[in-house]
């Protein structure tokens, strides 16, 4: 069992403390190996959060002790930022450093990292508000413009939207992989159905493992090959058998074809860079190997259940709604 230690101060946003816990639940049981995550959230003192109409309180197990046996030490973001952390919180992150924890936070809970000294020489990002605030305020430590994720040794600092989201993908990818760390980010959003509107138990792979079909290297291949045509008898080639042996064995590893295990993976890039950029479709359908926009709002309409527009204005949306929250928590400076 993996501990994962989530500590919240007086302010901490709902979406700070729902997206760890909903991501975690996404990871597909039989990928998650011999460690899967124990999620703690440890309140520290005067913890309260801000989701909702008004301050709720939150009632765990769990205070600062909880940070003890952690592997991994998170601190959310929170709305006392611009004051010192309590002595006991900053204590409690110091020791957890000491003993080789690796430490993150989401948003403002940069401030706690770097009011502990933590950040000291180190790069770090913050909420993008507030980027220059954490400069002028801990001048030691290197603020790097708000990205998704930026890693300085054991030190990990993300921008906080969608709740951090960026931060917990890039956290299950270390411990489980990046196959596993994006079917638990598709998971979240959505749950791709199968073609014939029947949605899927779990994720490609499910019925077996990648390893043990010998399928890994040629599904690698294939991922950062996904921008050119592929046929069956060349991932054949690459995997070193026949097109027979090699539909065996992608039904016995992944429950699908190597064309449908394709296509899949290919819609999956797609709602990516939906999510992540602003490319015109006719660039994402290029890039992801699906050729012409209709092909792709074909195959992402029968596999999402809804069009690449719809999506990526539903996305920006959501992003919106947690900019908002963010906004109303932190009032003025």
């Amino acid at each position: 069992m993996t501990v994962v230690a989530l500590l919240v101060l007086d302010g901490t946003p709902g979406p700070q403390l729902t997206t760890p816990g909903t991501l975690f639940g996404a990871v597909p049981r039989e990928r998650r190996g011999g460690a899967p995550h124990q999620l703690r959230v440890c309140a520290g003192p005067g913890f309260r959060t801000t989701a909702g109409p008004g301050p709720f309180g939150l009632t765990t197990p769990w205070g600062l002790d909880g940070l003890d046996g952690a592997r991994t030490v998170v601190v959310a973001g929170y709305r006392g930022f611009r004051e010192a952390p309590p002595a006991a919180v900053s204590g409690a992150l110091l020791a957890a450093a000491a003993r080789g924890c690796r430490i993150g936070a989401v948003g403002t809970g940069t401030f706690a990292l770097a009011a502990a000294g933590l950040l000291d020489g180190r790069r770090a990002t913050t909420d993008w508000r507030h980027t220059g605030e954490l400069a002028v305020r801990h001048p030691r430590v290197e603020v790097a413009p708000a990205q998704e994720v930026v890693a300085d040794g054991p030190f990990l600092t993300s921008a906080g939207v969608l709740g951090g989201k960026d931060l917990w993908l890039r956290l299950i990818g270390e411990d489980h992989g990046e196959t596993v760390m994006r079917e638990a980010d598709r998971r979240l959003f959505l749950r791709l159905p199968d073609p014939d509107g029947t949605p899927r138990d779990g994720p490609p792979g499910a019925t077996g493992t990648d390893g043990e079909a010998g399928l890994g290297p040629t599904i690698r291949w294939m991922e950062e090959e996904l921008h050119r045509p592929l046929t069956l008898t060349e991932i054949a080639a690459h995997a070193g058998t026949s097109v027979r042996t090699l539909n065996r064995r992608f039904h016995s590893g992944t429950g699908l074809s190597p064309l449908q295990y394709l296509l899949r993976v290919r819609v999956e890039r797609a709602q990516q860079l939906l999510e992540r950029g602003d490319l015109p479709v006719e660039h994402i359908a290029a890039r992801t190997g699906l050729g012409t926009p209709a092909n792709l709002r074909h195959h992402f309409q029968r596999l999402n259940g809804t069009t690449p527009a719809v999506y990526r204005a539903a996305f920006r949306s959501m992003v919106a709604m947690f900019t908002q929250d963010d906004d109303t928590r932190e009032g003025p400076p």
